[in-house]
């Protein structure tokens, strides 16, 4: 099972670095496709809030690829978690102010990754 929860920590890893690259450098032409309920108009205004955004997504991708780093099994795991629950509150806040497709998307990976890692 820790296999599993490596592979699932560096797909969420993944999916966090995709959000960064998107909130930080493909705001105004790639993120417009992805986030629909956002107005089109709102896209270049916010463009320093989304890199913001999308900063804060590259430090939970970092934390996520660190813990795979780590060698001594109770410091991995515990970073892991730190950092795959943050994952998981951000998704319930995402999910609850701006769509809930967050949901799916961030905090159920990651709370499959964390059950994983208890197995």
């Amino acid at each position: 099972m820790q296999i599993a929860a490596q592979i699932m920590i560096g797909l969420i890893a993944l999916i966090h670095i995709y959000i960064l690259w998107l909130e930080m450098f493909a705001w105004t032409t790639r993120a417009p496709r992805v986030f629909k309920t956002i107005p089109k108009d709102l896209f270049a205004p916010t463009k320093t809030l989304a890199a913001n955004q999308g900063l804060y997504n590259g430090f939970l991708a970092a934390g996520l690829i660190w813990s795979l780093c780590i060698s001594d099994h109770h410091w991995r795991l515990y970073v892991a978690i730190f950092f795959l629950t943050c994952v998981i509150i951000a998704g319930i806040y995402g999910a609850a102010t701006a769509s809930k497709k967050i949901l799916y998307v961030q905090s159920i990976p990651a709370l499959i990754a964390i059950i994983l890692l208890h197995l």
